[in-house]
């Protein structure tokens, strides 16, 4: 009886080794801009299924927290739609590269009671507006963009991010190229003080502001006006034409920034020349150390962004968002080789 049970165990030990041991499952964690975060949940979703092995989570919690916790190194990963400044490269224990995955676009949000027309604006009107100096949905200045619009005597009630955001450097960079007072008075940054209005976190949260405040204006991605069904208008662009945020006229505006992209990829490309091309467009970049110390993650993020650079890109377009041109892809994908892995 015991030679029997003997027999068993043997049989069932070798078994045990015959069967192949599963892949260590393998998390890596991101942070930063909401801006891209429709896209990102796809494309995360999508190379799980490619790679089971492989989770990768973000947490959408705007440009200026994903530099942070990057700096701090408590992400492997961040993300943000206002490159990184000088001074926040220095702080970085390491060096930083940008990687830019796709373009997305800015638009002026409203909530206008008894008005569900697209309404125009020019670049100063927009300024004005949220520096204080139109306060009133009548105001001859917008009223004579949108002639046949009947607008209400409503108060203007202005909303922003009140946190650190790249989705506001790409807003306050396109407003200091059209206006010297808010040039001047609030600047560019991923937060500025605000002259007037009221604070949202995230896309999400001005969106939600915007929905539940009649006579307000905000700016969110366009994706974030999709999904929340807000109106939103045309912006006035560089040759006087009114155009609406779409991938098209996105796509022109990376088309023009494609032929004067530098080195290191932190390139502005609001209110940029050509025709058909939307003012309030920008890329959005990855951010990844140059020198990372876990070199099993480099190698994983360096196949997923080889991926998301590539097959990826298809998913843009569904989402919002504009894809990178074939030239910058060609660029990024030599970039990619500096990562020591």
């Amino acid at each position: 009886m015991r030679t029997v049970r003997f027999a068993a165990l043997v049989l069932a030990a070798l078994s045990l080794a015959a069967t192949p041991a599963r892949a260590q499952k393998i998390q890596i964690n991101g942070a930063g801009a909401t801006f891209p975060y429709p896209i990102y949940s796809k494309w995360f979703s999508e190379y799980n299924k490619l790679h089971p092995d492989v989770e990768i989570n973000y947490q959408s919690i705007g440009s200026g927290g994903g530099i942070r916790q990057l700096t701090n190194q408590t992400v492997f990963f961040g993300a943000t739609d206002g490159p990184m400044t000088e001074e926040q490269l220095q702080a970085a224990p390491g060096r930083i590269l940008h990687f830019p995955t796709v373009l997305g676009g800015d638009v002026p949000v409203y909530n206008i009671p008894g008005v569900d027309a697209e309404l125009k604006f020019t670049g100063k009107v927009l300024a004005d507006i949220f520096l204080g100096k139109i306060a009133k949905w009548n105001d001859a200045a917008i009223t004579s963009l949108n002639p046949g619009v009947k607008l209400p005597g409503l108060d203007i009630t202005v909303c922003h991010r009140s946190d650190g955001s790249g989705t506001t450097y790409i807003w306050v960079d396109f407003l200091s190229k059209v206006s010297q007072e808010w040039k001047q008075k609030a600047g560019v940054a991923t937060s500025v003080n605000w002259p007037v209005g009221i604070g949202g976190k995230g896309n999400e949260g001005v969106a939600g502001l915007v929905k539940q405040t009649p006579g307000s204006i905000g700016y969110v991605e366009l994706v974030y006006a999709l999904q929340n069904k807000i109106e939103y208008g045309s912006v006035q662009d560089m040759a006087g034409e009114f155009l609406r945020c779409s991938v098209d006229s996105v796509t022109a505006a990376a088309a023009a920034a494609a032929k004067v992209m530098p080195k290191d990829f932190r390139v502005s490309i609001t209110n940029a020349p050509g025709k058909g091309v939307y003012p309030i467009s920008s890329f959005t970049w990855l951010l990844l150390y140059e020198s990372p110390k876990d070199k099993q993650r480099a190698k994983i993020v360096a196949d997923f962004m080889k991926w998301a650079l590539t097959d990826g890109q298809k998913y843009a377009k569904d989402l919002g968002y504009a894809p990178l041109p074939e030239s910058v892809v060609a660029l990024e994908m030599e970039a990619l080789k500096r990562i020591k892995i």
